[in-house]
């Protein structure tokens, strides 16, 4: 009886609709997608030549300069990132790295670019606020996997479409850690920036975002590690790096390669994360 009440409303055609809203977005601005493509693929693949011209040792050795100084002189990161890049180019996965870096940055910056505007926005309009805060939580609960759909229907496979996905995946976080931060500013700072006649922007640059940029490099942290953990799924639908050679070893049951390239995007993984948590934290000392 349950059943028959149930089976009373038809199926509500969603799956079709999507596709044809999909398919009209794809088709009425092909004359955007196509030169994004186009422009994005010539920026990466500039940005992945400019790092591989790089001599490998000359890079691991800028890398172990840069962490022994942001780690406050300590020897712990920088050992761990020449063990840990040289185990890379041992491994002979040294253009697989760069290629996934390439695609992080990329994908990161233009998170940041995107994020902080937005969660600034938020921070001044309660309005917003409450108009975004749905958008971002149906960003971060849908499968990543299911990224991939639209990025293959508007820029086909490749890095672009990867980049895309990856935007999606890990933006929400720098946009709600920049509303946080911005809300938790004492007031009493706001209302003295007030008496001594600051202007929205003045308050904004000299005061709110000084005080937040913790709290705001602590989201751009979790938008760097969300970035590349959705490049790597990004490999299934043709995006380069160490996921590909991941994606690879599955579909061939090849557990060393699968494995070693694994590890590569760990250590990837933890100089990146140690790399932004020390920046966050020498700010913080300053």
């Amino acid at each position: 009886m349950l059943n028959n009440v149930l089976d009373f409303v038809p199926k509500i055609p969603v799956a079709e609709k999507i596709k044809q809203f999909t398919d009209w977005v794809t088709n009425s601005f092909s004359f955007l997608f196509d030169p994004l493509k186009k422009y994005f693929e010539d920026l990466m693949e500039y940005v992945a030549d400019l790092l591989g011209a790089v001599p490998p040792v000359l890079v691991i050795l800028i890398v172990a300069i840069i962490a022994f100084f942001i780690s406050g002189k300590k020897f712990g990161l920088p050992a761990f990132s020449i063990v840990g890049l040289w185990f890379i180019y041992n491994q002979e996965l040294w253009d697989h790295l760069i290629s996934t870096f390439t695609l992080v940055l990329i994908a990161s910056l233009l998170s940041v670019i995107i994020g902080i505007p937005i969660g600034i926005l938020m921070s001044k309009s309660r309005t917003a606020e409450a108009m975004i805060t749905p958008i971002l939580d149906f960003m971060q609960t849908m499968p990543a996997f299911v990224y991939l759909i639209p990025a293959v229907a508007f820029f086909g496979i490749g890095m672009v479409p990867g980049v895309f996905a990856s935007l999606i995946f890990a933006t929400p976080p720098t946009v709600r850690f920049t509303n946080l931060g911005i809300r938790q500013v004492p007031k009493e700072l706001i209302e003295a920036s007030d008496a001594f006649g600051s202007t929205a922007v003045q308050k904004l640059f000299k005061v709110e975002l000084p005080m937040a940029r913790a709290t705001i490099m602590a989201g751009i942290n979790q938008t760097v590690m969300l970035a590349l953990s959705m490049v790597v799924i990004a490999s299934m639908i043709g995006a380069p790096g160490l996921g590909r050679n991941v994606l690879s070893a599955l579909q061939r049951a090849q557990i060393g390669p699968g494995f070693v390239a694994g590890i590569g995007i760990v250590i990837l993984a933890i100089i990146i994360d140690r790399f932004t948590q020390s920046m966050n934290k020498k700010h913080e000392q300053v």
